[in-house]
């Protein structure tokens, strides 16, 4: 089976890592992996050295957030020319399936899709307002397949699925070994890890380090990333952060690309992510190491972290709440041990590598089914 796989960034973000994951379950079935993305990020050569071809597409560059005039037309421009590179990249390696990584792509592809191969849409963030009604009529359009990360970015999508409905299949993680506690006497290191952006809450994080430093002074802080997808606001709120930051003992560490090298070194796991954060992969790498999550109970998070089960979750989304519940975690070592442990026993049972890339495999072969339903 050829399959043409489209995303709409050439930066390795969690969606890029994920597709990162599955190549190796392709290449062990004999299926061949044909990928199109912008250049000027890793993921085109991460792909390559896993067996893929690999192909330049122009997408955006599109502001984050709300999206001005100029993106607008911007996309309408892109669009026609778009569609007609994705039409002949799937004629030219025989395409059996058009796999979409990225909704600012589907229009185009409903347009390149008709009288061609199936379409298949993994959806990893959540979708609302104009974005949802622009992706949901190009679904419709191109009678395609629908995977999600989790049941909240699954719900916005049913409408458009016509009467195959919608698959979730959770990411997985590889396994990992178990983080190395400090000794008693050492700082006690709580941190971030992840893409530099508002959603992510970075800024909510500093706040509540604030509040918490003077009732644990031994406390220390890290953020470990980095602003991604060439997205100035992004840059500009990186910037903020450092005055949010100072007087505190915080420990900026740039992009990391071995996520367990920086877990490995933490006490706890911060993830006060905005309302509308999907399945962050970096709760599941945390499971695996066994390092206990602080996150408040926003987008998908819900559906992965049980609180006092396999960690804490935070309902009220605001840097006092964050704090007192980071301090209330680590003034019981016994508990965090016990929630350490269960998160390890869920991340090798419901967040392995193995079950994701076996569920994905088995979406995108019903997915070149006339008529499968999810």
């Amino acid at each position: 089976m050829n399959i043409l796989f489209l995303d709409q960034f050439g930066e390795l973000g969690g969606a890029q890592r994920c597709l990162l994951d599955l190549f190796p379950a392709l290449a062990d079935r004999g299926w061949k992996a044909h990928l199109a993305a912008p250049a000027g990020g890793q993921l085109a050569e991460c792909a390559a050295r896993s067996g893929a071809t690999v192909d330049p597409i122009r997408c955006g560059p599109f502001a984050s957030g709300r999206k001005t005039a100029a993106d607008l037309a911007r996309f309408v421009q892109q669009t026609p020319r778009l569609a007609a590179e994705i039409r002949r990249l799937a004629g030219g390696y025989h395409a059996d399936l058009i796999y979409v990584n990225g909704p600012r792509l589907l229009p185009a592809v409903a347009l390149a899709a008709r009288r061609g191969p199936p379409v298949l849409f993994h959806a990893h963030s959540f979708l609302d307002g104009t974005a949802r009604r622009l992706a949901g009529r190009a679904l419709l359009q191109a009678r395609a397949g629908i995977v999600a990360s989790c049941r909240f970015v699954a719900g916005p999508l049913l409408p458009y699925s016509g009467d195959r409905g919608v698959r979730v299949v959770y990411n997985g993680v590889r396994e990992m070994r178990a983080a190395r506690r400090a000794p008693p006497s050492a700082a006690v290191r709580i941190g971030m890890i992840g893409r530099i952006s508002p959603e992510k809450g970075q800024a909510d994080f500093l706040r509540a380090a604030r509040i918490l430093h003077p009732l644990m002074p031994e406390c220390r802080f890290v953020i470990c990333g980095a602003p991604l997808f060439s997205d100035p606001a992004a840059q500009r709120y990186g910037a903020s952060l450092e005055a949010l930051a100072a007087d505190l003992p915080v420990e900026f560490t740039g992009w990391q690309d071995d996520a367990q090298s920086v877990l490995g070194t933490l006490d706890l796991l911060a993830v006060p992510s905005a309302a509308i954060d999907a399945t962050p992969r970096v709760i599941m790498e945390a499971f695996a190491c066994g390092v206990p999550v602080v996150a408040f109970a926003s987008g998908g998070i819900p559906e992965m972290v049980e609180h006092d089960a396999t960690g804490f979750l935070v309902a009220e989304r605001n840097a006092h709440t964050l704090a007192l519940a980071m301090c209330d975690a680590l003034r019981d070592p016994q508990q965090l041990r016990r929630i350490a442990a269960a998160a390890r026993d869920k991340a090798r049972r419901d967040f392995s590598l193995d079950r994701y890339r076996r569920q994905l495999m088995d979406a995108i072969a019903a997915a070149v089914v006339p008529g499968a339903v999810y």
